[in-house]
């Protein structure tokens, strides 16, 4: 047998290590339960897909991994960093190491492209005009918009928004990319556009990727692991080719676009033949 050298095991270990790990998350808004007890855990550089209906707790769940939101009881973890009970100052030094996208864009209408990506950079550190620039021409140009640092977001169609949104996120090279149903409102080929952007951000930033998505075929595309939440818990954990599988009816009612009644009559049907 062969031995592995020492640094070669410390590194395999490292990367089977989650890099975020939630335990028993529970979050209500009043009466309504949104997690109920999730566990979950994301690894170097995979893409998780979080997929379920509207109001299922999709994005409550991506803004408890950034620490927007605390959850009423369970834990949160960055590494081996507990970040649930983190005071501000500290999640202010944490927050560079996680990029959002979030589903409406959110730039600022009154800065250009420039500004809007260069605004966390400036915001976070001292770095000088020229040294901003650079970064901001080569965020722009992982997204194919170097050459529009001048425009007004009122200017861009909806597919650019959405990818100056995303060297935004990028901007200090984050280990985790949040994407909070990144194709919404998009035709199929702008929609692909941001499909292969997710791709190519794993590709060649070795990012771990977390994306909120109603889009079954950008959950096709791009998801190594795709989880979905259902009345506030994970009713399904597994691939692509599992998922096609699944005789869950509620899992299959999602991914077929079909309704519940309709699913299981047809599950019925094939149990009796």
């Amino acid at each position: 047998m062969v031995e592995q050298p020492a640094n070669a095991a410390a590194d395999s270990a490292s990367n089977h290590r989650p890099v975020v790990r939630l335990v028993k998350v529970h979050k209500r808004f009043g009466e309504l339960v949104v997690l109920n007890g999730v566990n979950l855990e994301l690894h170097r550089g995979e893409t998780t897909v979080i997929i379920g209906e509207s109001g299922s707790g999709k994005s409550v769940l991506l803004n408890h991994i950034v620490r927007l939101l605390k959850p009423d009881s369970g834990e949160v973890y960055f590494h081996d960093q507990r970040i649930d009970d983190l005071p501000e100052r500290e999640l202010t030094v944490l927050r560079p190491r996680f990029g959002f996208l979030f589903q409406l864009s959110a730039l600022f209408d009154s800065l250009s492209v420039a500004q809007n990506v260069a605004f966390p950079i400036v915001e976070h550190t001292k770095k000088g005009r020229k040294e901003v620039e650079e970064i901001v021409r080569r965020k722009l140009g992982m997204v194919g918009l170097d050459g529009l640092q001048d425009k007004w977001p009122a200017q861009l169609s909806g597919g650019q928004k959405k990818r100056v949104a995303l060297a935004r996120a990028i901007a200090f090279d984050p280990e985790i990319v949040l994407y909070d149903e990144p194709t919404t409102g998009l035709d199929p080929p702008r929609a692909d556009e941001i499909n292969e952007l997710i791709l190519k951000l794993k590709r060649e930033l070795g990012v771990t990727s977390v994306v909120v998505t109603h889009d079954m075929a950008s959950v096709r595309k791009v998801a190594d692991r795709i989880v979905m939440l259902h009345n506030g818990e994970f009713i399904f954990d597994g691939t692509s080719k599992s998922i096609a599988r699944s005789d869950d009816a509620r899992v299959r009612c999602f991914v077929e676009g079909r309704c519940a009644a309709e699913v299981l009559q047809t599950l019925h049907e094939k149990g009796k033949s």
